[in-house]
């Protein structure tokens, strides 16, 4: 059995690739990393990668983050530019005991040290994008997610039983140069156990990060819950709270992988994309929420269907 889910339209390509590798007896890791490297290349996904999102300063920080399910050791990088893979970065720091989180100037030195190339990621699309929006800016305007997608997010489980766990963004758009959100960090962004599932968040990384999101749905699952169930349990749990606290459910998406290949997700937006490659099934999936707090998967984009945005 090998299984293969990832955030958004943008992971199409990705996905069905990598789950052509897993076919063949890929691994996991291979399979995150090809997967979320698709997205990273593409200036067309303005969120991740080349072309991704600028911060106030007209930069591109991006953010990644990589968890190998069998050890429980993962690697990240934070508001690192100019490094035209910060995936590959992120797995190539996993398996360290320290220094496996690296930001800024060091991040892009320890990309140089691995042979990871470097280059100018803003395009002169992302940098109109930008101008444009600098003309009516205001530094205490409210900041939001899904400005042109967000986060992509792999979970991958190959034909050994092995589990792994990836992300990669340019985070916020317009956000303070520094700004660092759940994507990179273990636990928030991602989390994955191979005796128990994995699980990944996109979204308005501040509240993901005060609910823990992505290791609060392993836990859902180590309690014996489905995929399904422990990304609806995880999510609606959490924005029961923030409605409490906020008055407001937020901007939040999880997907989830069992060890035995099932998967969820679930959302507070009207509906959510996301990819799934099986052995019995590559499609692009929708998820949205139903009155009693659970999600419907509708099944609306047929196989094959190229690139979509």
């Amino acid at each position: 059995m090998y299984a293969i889910i990832g955030t958004w339209k943008m992971s199409f390509d990705g996905v069905s690739a990598a789950a052509r590798d897993l076919a063949g007896g890929g691994s996991a890791g291979d399979a995150v990393q090809a997967a979320i490297q698709q997205v990273e290349s593409n200036p067309r996904f303005r969120s991740v990668g080349l072309g991704g999102l600028p911060a106030r300063d007209g930069q591109v920080y991006l953010d990644s983050g990589y968890m190998d399910g069998d050890s429980l050791r993962c690697g990240a990088v934070l508001s690192v530019s100019d490094v035209s893979s910060p995936i590959a970065c992120a797995r190539l720091l996993c398996g360290r005991d320290t220094n496996w989180m690296l930001s800024g100037e060091s991040a892009k030195e320890f990309a140089v040290s691995c042979g990871i190339p470097l280059r100018d990621m803003r395009t002169e699309e992302s940098q109109e994008t930008y101008r444009e929006a600098m003309k009516t800016f205001s530094p205490g305007a409210p900041l939001s997610a899904y400005r042109g997608h967000d986060t992509v997010c792999v979970l991958a489980l190959d034909t050994k039983g092995h589990m792994v766990s990836g992300t990669s963004t340019s985070g916020l758009f317009l956000k303070e140069p520094g700004r660092v959100g759940d994507s990179p960090i273990p636990g928030s962004g991602y989390y994955c156990d191979t005796r128990f599932g994995a699980a990944a968040a996109t979204g308005l990384g501040e509240d993901i990060m005060r609910g823990v999101l992505s290791y609060e749905a392993v836990r859902c699952m180590r309690e014996g819950m489905t995929a399904q169930r422990a990304a609806e349990a995880a999510l609606e749990g959490f924005v029961s709270r923030k409605e409490t606290l906020d008055g407001e459910r937020g901007h939040i998406s999880l997907i989830t992988l069992s060890p035995g290949g099932a998967f969820g997700a679930a959302t507070t937006e009207v509906c959510f994309p996301f990819t799934i490659a099986t052995p019995a099934l590559t499609r692009i999936l929708y998820t949205l929420p139903k009155k009693d707090g659970s999600m419907a998967i509708l099944d609306t984009q047929p196989e094959g269907t190229g690139n979509p945005d």
